[in-house]
């Protein structure tokens, strides 16, 4: 993030620019300066295959230029070409042996071939070299979190911004190791120094606000982007990240006012039309979320949030046949997400599609093996069509997965009961009422008629102490 946004659309103007005469097979002629910001626009985007064109169009213009070289070598360690890398890099090290970047090269392709040890001693050596550099750090975080060190990851990250604090990606990278750390709230003084040093700097208040939204502290962290909308009108991120704490107080009209200013003026983002979409379905405007989900598509296709909140409203208003289009698609895009097998099963099972339901349903546990709803679903799927043995089976895998979750147990319980297989199923109740005794409630809004069994209920009285 950079609070320069004149600076930025003009490096987007450049990349605009570069790829319009790329398509049209223009001659390609450009300041050293603008192709770095080429490069760097396409690397920091992930667009590796695009910076790696935007290098070759460069060194043909400025073949003696040693950083084109070296941002070669580095996008080719990112695109996983690391012996192209290497020769690449170790070409300039003959150069220019002494160049910071050329141990910052050998450092990146070490971080990506899972080198961690070396790839730290390189950046330490870059570090030497260029002590005010905070790319270096930044670098030196990555490697460390990459190796699961999250604490040194922290510590270079923190060093990284004291250089240089609009370094958005440095700042969630610490946000992220502070958190999975659990030493988020003890760092909290980190992020409201920047404050304290400049009380008018827009990227420390939103800074300082992103920490109190990780922590779940809505009333500070919207004190915070308000405070960095009131320096800087056009923070777009601030906007958009204000909007996001709106949303989950469930303040929704509030949110979609601060979503449609997230962005320049009539240059909405995909994702921004899809969260207004989003808010309106969750205060059941149907035509105005599936407005906006489309405009959200019609943007961006492979929007696999919008394609799902289709579906979503489409199920809402039981047109389930409609709804199942939109699912497949969500999952045909992402088909990591529980949430899109989930709902795509449940469809399915409405109009009938049994088959089709059971395979999503395996998708959904294949996806995420943790996830109790999915084996419950499948599982009182098979019980309806009258497989008690295959609803059986399908809840011991379950409970292998998930040993600990006791509404598995109950589940399994009232199957094995269902099936007359009662050994069983009040070994597994002992079970279950060990794990969680007032679960066992469950058993009955599964089965009410298994109130009358008084066995059952003996059973269950011997654990109520």
């Amino acid at each position: 993030m950079n609070e320069n946004f004149e600076d930025r659309d003009e490096v987007l103007d450049t990349v605009r620019r570069f790829e319009r005469m790329v398509a049209q097979n223009e001659p390609v002629f450009f300041d050293l300066a603008d192709f770095e910001n080429i490069i760097d626009h396409y690397t920091t985007n992930t667009q590796y295959d695009k910076a790696l064109q935007a290098c070759e169009a460069a060194i043909a213009q400025y073949p003696f230029s040693t950083e084109l070289l070296i941002d070669r070598s580095q996008v080719l360690a990112m695109k996983g070409e690391y012996t192209a890398a290497s020769t690449q890099i170790e070409n300039v090290a003959e150069l220019d042996p002494d160049n910071p970047d050329v141990a910052v090269t050998r450092g990146i392709i070490a971080t990506q071939k899972g080198e961690f040890a070396e790839a730290v001693a390189f950046f330490l050596q870059a570090a030497e070299r260029a002590p005010d550099r905070d790319d270096i750090y930044f670098n030196l975080g990555l490697a460390y979190q990459s190796w699961q060190k999250f604490k040194s990851a922290a510590k270079y990250y923190k060093k990284s911004l004291r250089l240089n604090s609009d370094n958005d990606v440095a700042v969630q990278e610490l946000l992220y190791c502070l958190e999975v750390s659990g030493r988020l709230e003890e760092n909290l003084p980190f992020f409201q120094r920047f404050t304290d040093d400049d009380p008018y700097s827009a990227v420390a208040w939103y800074n300082l606000g992103q920490a109190h939204f990780r922590l779940n502290q809505p009333e500070k962290a919207i004190a915070a982007f308000e405070y960095a909308i009131l320096i800087d009108a056009k923070f777009y991120e601030a906007h958009a990240y204000l909007a996001s704490t709106y949303v989950t107080q469930e303040k929704y009209r509030e949110a979609i006012a601060e979503f449609e200013v997230s962005y320049p003026e009539g240059e909405p983002s995909p994702e921004a039309l899809c969260n207004i979409g989003e808010c309106h379905e969750k205060l059941r405007e149907w035509d105005a979320a599936r407005r906006f989900y489309q405009k959200s598509i019609d943007l961006e296709p492979e929007m696999d949030e919008a394609w799902f909140g289709i579906g979503i409203i489409l199920n809402e208003q039981e047109r389930f046949f409609e709804a199942i289009h939109f699912f497949r698609k969500a999952v045909g895009i992402y088909a990591e997400s529980v949430e899109y097998w989930l709902a795509l099963a449940a469809a399915e099972y409405q109009v009938g599609n049994i088959v089709s339901a059971l395979e999503a349903y395996e998708k959904a546990t294949e996806v995420a093996p943790d996830s109790k709803d999915a084996w419950l679903n499948w599982s009182i799927l098979l019980y309806e069509q009258g497989n008690f043995e295959g609803a059986i089976d399908l809840m011991r895998n379950a409970v292998e997965v998930q040993p600990m979750e006791a509404e598995l147990h109950y589940r399994l319980c009232a199957y094995l009961l269902a099936a007359g297989r009662y050994r069983e199923a009040y070994e597994t109740l002992e079970n279950a009422l060990t794990l969680d005794f007032d679960k066992h409630r469950l058993l009955f809004e599964y089965f009410p008629e298994l109130e009358s069994q008084k066995a059952l209920a003996r059973l269950i009285d011997q654990y109520r102490k």
